[in-house]
C-alpha cells in the first residue's frame, strides 16, 4: 500500500501490532463468517464495499518526536492542565470529549478527566469512571496526551481561567491564540461548551488522534461492555439482525419542532410543551412543523420507517433491535412496525430485571449498552440521525464497512405525500423509487471529500483509513 502503512510505530494500541486490530474489528459480529452465504440468500443482509479500506492511523515521526512523555516530577508540577466539563446524552458527551483530548494536545496539556455534566432531562449524574474504562482511557492516549484523574495538590487553590467556546468552527491556531497565554500563566484552563465548536477540519494529525480517541480509546467500564455483549449475542443468536435506532421520545419532538402525528390531542401536548420551554427548542424557528416535515428535517414516524424497510428488501422475519427511549404515544407509536415486523426486542426483553437493575437510572449507561447492540449488527438504520447516529456509521465503517442506511428524508415525504394525494402508486412502484433514493445511502464509501467540514468520526476515509 504505497504512502500509507498501519503500523504506527507504537502509537496504535501502545505498540501492538495489526492482529490486535484484526481482533477488534472481528469482535462483536456473530454473523461475520456467514455473511457471503447471507449477501447470496437475501438482498437486504448485503454489505457495502469497502473499496478495500481500512483503519490506518499512520501518525508522521514528527508528530512522535513531539509525543515524548514529560519526564520528571518538577516538570510535571510546573506544567498545563486542561479542565472540561461536558454536557448533553451519552454520545454529545463523547464528541466533546474527542475535542478535549485535541485540545488538550494542541496546548501541550495534560487533560484531567472530563467533567460529566448532570443531564437535566434524564437526570443522570454519572461520572467519566461510571460509564469508561478510565484506565484504558489513559493507557491508550499515553503517548499522545496526558491524562490524570484530578488535578494535583499543589494546583488545587489555584483558581482556573474559565472559558466557554462562543464561537463557532474554530481550529488549531485559534486554540493556541486564545488560550495558549492564559494557560501558561496560570497553569489551569477550565472549558465548557465545547459541543461542535471545534472545526471538523483539522491538520491530518490532529484528525487521526479524534479517530485514536473516539474508536480506541472512548471504551465502555468492564460491566457495560459484558451486558452489551450479552445483548448482541442474544440478537444474533439466530441470525443477522437490524438495529433501529428510533428517536420518538417527547423531548425529541419538542426540540425538532416537529409533530408526532399521533392526532391531534398529542401534537397538542408536544405544542404546548414548546411553547412553554422555547429554549428547548434546537432547530430552524422560522418554520412550522408541518414545514419542517416536508423539508426532510422531522424523525420518520412508525409508518415512514416500515414503508422504507420493505421496500430496502426487509422480510416479516427479519429481526429487529429497537434503540431508544419510550415513544411518545405507547404502543400506538410503534404499531405499524411491530405489525410487520413482529420479531422486535429492546434492552427489556432480551435481558432479566436483575442484569438491568445496575443500569437502571443511568441513561448514558442505558444508551451504552444500545450502542453496542447497534454498533454488533448486521444492518443499522436511525429514523433521524444525531449524535449516536453519526458515532455509529464511521464506528461501524471502521470496523469493517458494515452496511449502514442512512434515510432520504426529504424524498420520502415527496414520494409518500404524492402516493397519498395525487396517482396512488402501486405498491411495487413506490419501492422502486425508494430504493432509488437510497442507492447512495446504505454505507459505502464514507469519504470526507464528499463534502467539507464532514466530521471525521462519521466519515472516517481517507483520514483514518487507507487501502492496502
Amino acid at each position: 500500500m504505497a504512502g500509507c502503512s498501519n503500523d504506527d510505530g507504537g502509537f496504535f494500541f501502545n505498540g501492538e501490532d495489526d492482529s490486535r486490530l484484526e481482533r477488534e474489528s472481528s469482535a462483536g459480529w456473530p454473523w461475520r463468517e456467514r455473511i457471503g452465504e447471507i449477501e447470496e440468500r437475501e438482498g437486504f443482509w448485503k454489505q457495502p464495499d469497502g473499496l478495500g479500506y481500512r483503519p490506518c492511523l499512520n501518525f508522521s515521526e514528527e508528530y512522535k518526536e513531539d509525543s515524548e512523555p514529560v519526564s520528571g516530577e518538577r516538570k510535571r508540577r510546573r506544567g498545563k492542565y486542561l479542565m472540561v466539563v461536558v454536557s448533553g446524552g451519552l454520545n454529545q458527551q463523547r464528541n466533546q470529549i474527542v475535542d478535549a483530548v485535541v485540545i488538550a494536545r494542541i496546548l501541550e496539556a495534560t487533560l484531567v478527566v472530563p467533567i460529566l455534566q448532570l443531564n437535566a432531562i434524564w437526570g443522570d449524574d454519572s461520572e467519566f469512571s461510571d460509564i469508561f474504562d478510565e484506565a484504558h482511557f489513559k493507557r491508550t492516549l499515553r503517548n499522545h496526551v496526558r491524562v490524570v484523574s484530578s488535578l494535583p495538590s499543589n494546583r488545587l487553590r489555584i483558581r482556573p481561567v474559565a472559558d466557554q467556546l462562543a464561537s463557532s468552527n474554530v481550529d488549531d491556531n485559534w486554540i493556541k491564540a486564545h488560550y495558549l497565554d492564559p494557560i501558561q500563566k496560570r497553569g489551569i484552563l477550565l472549558l465548557r461548551g465545547l459541543d461542535s465548536r471545534l472545526s471538523k477540519d483539522l491538520p491530518s494529525h490532529l484528525q487521526k488522534l479524534r479517530c485514536k480517541v473516539a474508536f480506541h480509546a472512548l471504551k465502555f467500564r468492564a460491566e457495560i461492555e459484558e451486558m452489551g455483549r450479552k445483548l448482541a449475542e442474544r440478537m444474533g443468536s439466530e441470525g443477522p439482525y437490524l438495529a433501529l435506532h428510533l428517536r420518538l421520545e417527547k423531548d425529541v419532538w419538542v426540540r425538532t419542532g416537529c409533530s408526532p402525528r399521533l392526532g391531534e390531542e398529542l401534537d397538542r401536548i408536544v405544542e404546548r410543551e414548546r411553547i412553554a420551554h422555547p429554549e428547548l427548542l434546537t432547530s430552524r424557528t422560522n418554520l412550522t412543523s408541518h414545514r419542517r416535515y416536508l423539508e426532510g428535517l422531522c424523525p420518520l414516524i412508525a409508518m415512514e420507517t416500515t414503508r422504507l424497510l420493505k421496500a430496502l428488501g426487509a422480510s416479516r422475519s427479519t429481526r429487529i433491535y429497537w434503540a431508544g427511549g419510550h415513544p411518545f404515544g405507547g404502543k400506538r407509536a410503534l404499531e405499524p412496525l411491530r405489525s410487520n415486523f413482529p420479531i422486535i426486542h429492546n434492552k427489556r426483553t432480551l435481558a432479566t430485571l436483575d442484569e438491568l437493575r445496575p443500569f437502571e437510572g443511568k441513561a448514558s449507561a442505558m444508551a451504552a449498552l444500545d450502542y453496542i447492540v447497534s454498533l454488533s449488527s448486521t444492518v443499522f438504520m436511525a429514523n433521524h440521525g444525531g449524535n449516536m447516529a453519526r458515532a455509529l456509521q464511521g464506528h461501524r465503517a471502521y470496523l469493517g464497512h458494515r452496511k449502514h442506511i442512512t434515510p432520504n428524508k426529504r424524498g420520502m415525504v415527496a414520494t409518500l405525500n404524492t402516493n397519498i394525494s395525487t396517482w396512488g402508486l402501486r405498491d411495487a412502484d413506490m419501492d422502486e423509487i425508494l430504493r432509488n433514493l437510497h442507492v447512495n445511502s446504505l454505507g459505502s464509501p464514507l469519504l470526507r471529500t464528499d463534502k467539507a467540514a464532514r466530521d471525521v468520526i462519521a466519515f472516517p476515509v481517507p483520514d483514518c483509513m487507507c487501502r492496502r
